[in-house]
């Protein structure tokens, strides 16, 4: 829940991260901080620290963005593309495996490629964690919920 609150809280400010991923989440007890904003997105940025997107961490990349960095090298970090990565994360952190198959020496094109193909594994975790990452992962981004909306799933439990 700390996680997707995390996530939800940058979105609320009109950002995007860009680089969700478990080790972007730090857990203490007085709650989770997202860190490594170096790719985020969403407000004016000075031209000397502006940089092309070109993606992040492919094992938690959306079709969306692996498609853009594979057809043009480059592509634009978005809220839905965070909420994907999040259900990445948590899809990994649930089962210890990535959402996509792919051998572990596959190149960065071929992750990506795996990814855009589709589908991720099934989701075999139970109750409303595993629904709810099943909806985080849709490969469509208007079928996926909003930061927001996770957080609202995760307290109501059902």
């Amino acid at each position: 829940m700390s996680c997707a609150e995390a996530v939800a809280a940058l979105h609320a400010t009109g950002w995007a991260h860009g680089d969700v991923q478990p080790a972007h989440l730090i857990i203490s007890p007085e709650g989770t901080a997202l860190i490594d904003l170096a790719l985020a997105h969403g407000g004016d940025i000075p031209s000397a620290y502006d940089f092309s997107y070109r993606g992040c961490l492919v094992h938690y990349e959306s079709p969306e963005i692996s498609r853009s960095v594979l057809e043009t090298g480059t592509a634009t970090p978005t809220m839905a593309a965070d909420v994907y990565a999040l259900g990445a994360s948590l899809f990994i952190s649930a089962t210890g495996l990535r959402h996509v198959a792919y051998p572990d020496d596959a190149s960065r094109k071929a992750q990506r490629q795996a990814i855009v193909d589709g589908p991720h594994r099934p989701v075999n975790v139970p109750g409303v964690l595993g629904k709810l990452i099943e909806a985080m992962l849709s490969p469509e981004p208007a079928d996926r919920p909003t930061s927001a909306e996770v957080c609202k799933e995760l307290s109501s439990g059902h």
